[in-house]
């Protein structure tokens, strides 16, 4: 009868633990501290850069924005710029559904610089309430502050759109550790271009090369697969798998040269260029290249330089299996 007490008192323990620390990451978490009181002097020269970066680099306007998916690498429409609404879902291997925000100020109106700046680069709403890193903050928090700024300053000028966005939805047990993931910035300061592999580098964790070009689970790359491919994109068409980045000869790019590399994004930018329909059972593309082909030449070297310092990644990957 003792020893049956002492495993109920036992029990009983563990029990008020397990629901001692559900209150603590439910309720208490994410703990990033406030907002900063920060107010952007909108510059000419920052709105420029802020729109390059939204644009060509950290591709905000990719998500943020409708794309046209009947067409190769879904174009963005030219309705609801920044308005938000691609969806995020279990299909994609996300452990939810997420939304991408409005990112125009007829939805930001009422929020500050700095609850913008603390969502980009902790990863917490106007609220408080922790966002699902396909918006990846967790990038965003190593960036210079200063091009942060740009982009808050670029955004604030875009057209405003009213536009109703559905409430993202974690699933079980995601809905509490979500509130774990928000983490305080680690800004870096810019490197000098002339630093060709660290401005890569800077450019690549800008850009986000490494969240699709790589296995992920749930929604989180998996450690050691960094830039070798293996993501998956369940489409109507099939699965798309991301390909392998490093510089192995045989599975993945080893044998590009800076050239062929650069031209491989430029070819969409090319005002001839018009992205072709995509058929029944056809692959698509989920890289927002016509995005991308509009980064600088002496950026997309700079990624290439980085690329190649990396230690190659034997995997070769089927780029795409068709619906059956």
């Amino acid at each position: 009868m003792k020893t049956l007490k002492v495993l109920l008192v036992l029990f009983g323990l563990i029990i008020l633990l397990v629901v001692a620390a559900g209150s603590y990451v439910k309720f208490a978490l994410p703990n990033v501290g406030d907002a900063p009181k920060i107010s952007i002097n909108a510059t000419p020269e920052r709105i420029e850069n802020g729109k390059y970066l939204a644009n060509h680099v950290t591709v905000c306007m990719d998500c943020h924005s409708s794309r046209d998916w009947t067409k190769f690498a879904g174009p963005m429409k030219a309705e609801g710029f920044g308005a938000g609404g691609e969806v995020f879902n279990q299909q994609m291997g996300f452990p939810g559904v997420y939304y991408a925000a409005n990112l125009t100020p007829a939805a930001l109106k009422n929020w500050t610089d700095g609850e913008i700046f603390r969502a980009v680069t902790s990863g917490v709403n106007k609220n408080g309430k922790a966002l699902f890193p396909v918006m990846a903050a967790h990038r965003f928090g190593k960036m210079d502050r200063a091009d942060i700024y740009d982009i808050i300053a670029y955004i604030r000028t875009l057209q405003p759109i009213e536009k109703n966005i559905p409430e993202s939805k974690s699933d079980f047990p995601v809905n509490f550790i979500i509130n774990t993931m928000p983490q305080k910035p680690a800004f870096e300061q810019k490197p000098s271009t002339a630093d060709t592999i660290k401005y890569g580098a800077y450019l690549v964790n800008a850009a986000g090369c490494v969240d699709c070009h790589s296995k992920t689970d749930k929604g989180a790359v998996v450690k050691g697969t960094e830039f070798g491919g293996g993501m998956e994109f369940v489409q109507p068409g099939g699965t798309v798998t991301t390909p392998n980045i490093t510089f192995d000869k045989a599975t993945g790019i080893g044998s590009w040269s800076e050239q062929a590399f650069v031209s491989r994004f430029k070819l969409y930018a090319d005002s001839s260029y018009h992205a072709p329909a995509v058929g029944k059972n056809e692959m698509n593309s989920p890289m927002p290249w016509m995005m991308y082909a509009g980064m600088k030449n002496t950026d997309l070297k700079a990624i290439y330089t980085y690329l190649r310092s990396l230690q190659p990644i034997i995997n070769r990957v089927e780029k795409f299996k068709p619906a059956k």
